[in-house]
Order: C-alpha cells, then structure tokens, then sequence
C-alpha cells in the first residue's frame, strides 16, 4: 500500500519488522506483520513493544489521512497497550479504528488479531498533531 508522495516506508522500523498496510481508509486501517524471531523476546514470543509499534504504526497512518500533510505531522502522544495472548508465530493483523478525530489529537482503538483470528494485544493510542510552521 503506498502513500506516496508523504510517506516512504522503506529504511524503516516497518521496513526492519516486515509491517505492511492491507487497507487504508479514513474509517479502519489494517496492517499485517509476520512473527519471527526477530520480533521475539528471549523466551521465543513476540515482544510486546513490538506490539506496540505495529499498534502505533496503523494509528500513525491512519492520522495521515486527517491531516494536511503540507503543513502538519501526526506524532504519538501517548499509547497503552493490554498484552491478552502471547504469539510465537505465524501472522499478526492490526486493526485500527478512529474514536476521536479532532484538530489537534485523534485517538485510535487498535486490536492485534493472530491468524486464529484470537485477540493477542489491545491499544488505545492518542496521536498530536503537529503545525510545521510553528
């Protein structure tokens, strides 16, 4: 999925972690991310900052899209994340829903599904958005 000509994602901790975005829309973003064990914590199971970071990632994306890019950058505020299953494999989908978009924040529910389609990870983050010019 491309957002060009504002976002690159090559070179980037999407690029290093293998985080792709399968959907875009105003309403719901989706992002998927396989589970390696580059993604491991030392006892072979993802780690959640990793959840984090995917989580944040759709949030950050979605943001994009409520902003004008010309002028403004959507940047994380704050995040929190309720770790509910570990994986140790396979596939993970993120998906990510506005519940506030206003003109200086916006916050987004974003759930982590495995390929079972069972709950792994659970955030809520709150994005600022940023004027370029001050």
């Amino acid at each position: 999925m491309s957002t060009e000509p504002y976002l690159s994602f090559q070179n980037t901790i999407m690029d290093v972690l293998g985080i792709e975005i399968t959907e875009f829309t105003r309403g719901k973003v989706v992002a998927t991310m396989p589970v390696t064990p580059i993604t491991h914590q030392p006892f072979g199971i993802m780690h959640g900052g990793v959840s984090v970071v995917l989580a944040e990632t759709v949030a950050s994306a979605g943001s994009y899209q409520f902003i004008d890019p010309d002028r403004q950058r959507a940047v994380g505020l704050e995040i929190n994340a309720n770790h509910i299953r570990s994986q140790k494999d396979g596939i993970v989908t993120a998906v990510g829903t506005p519940i506030h978009t206003g003109r200086t924040t916006l916050v987004w529910d974003v759930r982590i599904y495995n390929e079972e389609k069972k709950l792994v990870c659970i955030s809520r983050c709150t994005m600022a958005v940023l004027n370029l010019n001050g």
